[in-house]
């Protein structure tokens, strides 16, 4: 492995990226919310530090208008994860949890359906929380016509609400299930009249 410092610089390369302008929600008060997620779940976790890892790195890539961060992300992970030689068994697991995250569809694997709980997880905070969340996403995606957004928005939200279940694990369903079909039901019926528009948000 290499030495501290090494990780040190890589770290700080890392935080660099999720300190971009263009990015209101997928940045470091992102990571730091997953992060505490994944403290309150660490004891149901198979590989935690694999998981902590993913966090790290699974937005590290974050371009609104680009269709494959997930994979450009894990490319970076594996990058690191050589860089400081690191068995590449971490690498491609890690890998593997990051690109998970694009679909939000876990499978069988426990430690992928705990990553995806953790992502999320704001879905089912406090609706003050996530209204925030919405707008930061909206200002993420201020290029894109009111009019488009609500559509694209409207059916990213509904697809959730489809599911028979948000949460795959037990410990995230029974936190944030209801609170998070509240908020996603409040959010549809706030686009469909016109709600979270870029002028409304830019008048506040």
């Amino acid at each position: 492995m290499k030495a501290l410092g090494d990780f040190a610089i890589a770290g700080e390369a890392l935080v660099t990226k999720y300190r971009e302008e263009h990015r209101s929600y997928h940045n470091l008060e992102y990571i730091q919310e997953c992060l505490g997620q994944l403290a309150s779940a660490r004891s149901f976790a198979v590989q935690p530090d694999v998981i902590e890892l993913a966090i790290w790195f699974h937005d590290a890539v974050y371009d609104p208008r680009s269709a494959d961060n997930e994979e450009q992300s894990a490319e970076l992970a594996r990058a690191f994860c050589e860089t400081m030689l690191l068995p590449s068994v971490l690498s491609e697991r890690t890998a593997t949890l990051i690109l998970v995250t694009k679909t939000h569809l876990p499978g069988d694997d426990a430690d992928a359906e705990l990553l995806v709980d953790i992502d999320l997880s704001i879905l089912g905070q406090s609706r003050d929380r996530f209204a925030r969340y919405e707008e930061a996403i909206r200002q993420e995606y201020s290029w894109v016509p009111d009019a488009a957004f609500r559509e694209g928005r409207t059916a990213v939200l509904e697809k959730f609400l489809s599911r028979a279940r948000i949460y795959s694990t037990a410990h995230f369903r029974d936190r944030y299930e209801d609170s998070a079909r509240a908020n996603l039901r409040w959010s549809v019926e706030r686009l469909a009249v016109g709600g979270g528009s870029e002028s409304e948000l830019a008048s506040g």
